[in-house]
């Protein structure tokens, strides 16, 4: 569990540190500061399409390689990002380190689902992992800020060599073996180059990412001036995704397994709108703290420490509570709960007190950890355990397809301006949208008959 937990921060912590280094970054390769976001949307829209990507891998040709080669693909990009000789490189780097550190999630999942043979899921582990990416993503701009601050931006990338090395060294000791490669059709041990691209279903992902490309640049425009050409380039890619799947005989995204799993479907939408309402929030209250509250950023993030810091703390309790009744109670109280907490935002104004601010975000951090670690209960009770590295991949990508929404969300309601006001618009939508994840938590199917009972 400390191997998978160590290389699973790695895709959390380089998501959140870059956002301290972008106003270097602009300096210093002379772009303006939308450019220099590309920084961070490259690296959601790569994890996005990189989680399915390397847990199906995982469930092709083993996690333990996968796992291991996703850590080699990052420490070597952290090296050689410092070195990139212009903004353009940068990115392209960011692109590949978002895949390599996609690997950990689905394939560490798929690990821990091979070494349980238990139907019901192993709360302790699952908290563990969420833990571990809560506080990776909470320290990263901290961690961030103290590495820019005291080198430069290329810092941030050489702070994952170490991590991958140790990661590396870990995995070869304490990480199970995979099970031997499957032969080829022509009885060749070990799949050919050839093989295994179709294995993979190539025209698959591409069509994949084109989706998600299209979706993300059309919602990024709705606050000035809609791109409709983007939708329909969207709406093509899904058509055709749809078509290919049904017919690959190995399909990336696997239509027939989630539509025989319609429970997995479920989980996954749920986790898409947790994460909109939870990044609407973070990143909504970011801008209100600076806009309205006149803080700077050192000070804003302490105040939104408390959004981060409950998940940490509320998770082993999470665990318990799944533990004994599984995920749904766990899900119908985070749900109600981050429901109140939006409803306690309409508290906010210019001169309401520290502690008052303090407070609410402390409510809203309890639902993180209770929500966060009852979906992923739900998906490893829900997933097939042939498929869980590609289950664990998918459910990751709509974690970025709740942030890619909450981001187009964010610039509707604070577009034009009067953060002040609209901070409490977005607070009754965001507390609507809560009281309907109440509701399908209340109506998800409960434990899996026969599997009730504490943990041995």
């Amino acid at each position: 569990m400390g191997t998978v937990l160590l290389g699973t921060l790695l895709n959390p912590l380089n998501s959140s540190m870059i956002a301290v280094a972008l106003v270097q970054l602009h300096r210093d390769f002379r772009i303006d500061l939308t450019a220099a976001s590309w920084l961070v949307s490259g690296f959601y829209l790569a994890a996005a399409v990189g989680q399915p990507v390397t847990g199906r891998l995982a469930d092709l040709f083993g996690p333990r390689r996968v796992f291991c080669a996703g850590l080699a693909l990052g420490g070597v990009t952290s090296v050689l990002a410092p070195l990139a000789p212009s903004f353009g490189w940068l990115v392209t780097a960011r692109v590949v380190q978002a895949v390599g550190t996609s690997a950990a999630f689905p394939a560490g999942l798929a690990l821990i689902r091979r070494s349980d043979t238990r139907a019901r899921a192993p709360a302790g582990a699952l908290a563990a992992l969420s833990v571990a990416s809560n506080v990776s993503a909470a320290l990263g701009p901290a961690l961030g800020g103290l590495l820019v601050s005291s080198g430069s931006w290329r810092a941030i990338f050489l702070v994952n060599v170490p991590i991958t090395l140790a990661g590396l060294l870990l995995a070869t000791r304490w990480l199970p073996a995979d099970r031997a490669r499957s032969a080829t059709p022509d009885g060749v041990a070990g799949p050919a180059a050839r093989a295994a691209l179709q294995r993979v279903d190539l025209p698959g992902v591409v069509l994949f990412a084109g989706l998600l490309a299209g979706l993300l640049a059309f919602l990024l425009s709705l606050p000035e001036r809609p791109a409709w050409p983007l939708l329909s380039v969207a709406g093509l890619a899904a058509i055709l995704l749809w078509w290919r799947e049904l017919r690959a005989p190995e399909p990336f995204l696997d239509l027939r397994m989630l539509a025989a799993h319609r429970r997995l479907v479920g989980v996954y939408a749920q986790f898409a709108v947790v994460n909109l309402v939870f990044y609407s929030i973070f990143l909504g209250l970011a801008v209100w703290f600076e806009q309205v509250r006149g803080l700077d950023p050192g000070r804003t993030g302490l105040i939104m420490l408390p959004l981060t810091a409950l998940a940490v703390v509320v998770s082993p309790l999470a665990a318990g509570l799944i533990r004994r009744t599984g995920p749904r109670p766990s899900l119908v109280l985070g749900s109600a709960t981050l429901a109140l907490g939006c409803l306690l935002l309409l508290l906010f104004g210019p001169s309401t007190p520290v502690v008052v601010l303090l407070g609410v975000g402390a409510v809203l951090g309890i639902p993180t950890g209770l929500n966060n670690l009852g979906l992923q209960a739900a998906l490893y009770e829900a997933a097939p355990a042939q498929a869980m590295g590609t289950a664990g991949g998918q459910f990751q990508t709509f974690r970025y397809v709740g942030a890619i929404l909450s981001t187009s969300l964010l610039g509707s309601v604070f577009g034009q301006g009067g953060a002040g006001s609209r901070l409490h618009l977005l607070a009754l939508a965001l507390a609507a949208v809560s009281l309907g994840l109440v509701v399908a938590s209340i109506r998800s199917p409960g434990r899996r008959p026969g599997v009730a009972g504490p943990d041995p």
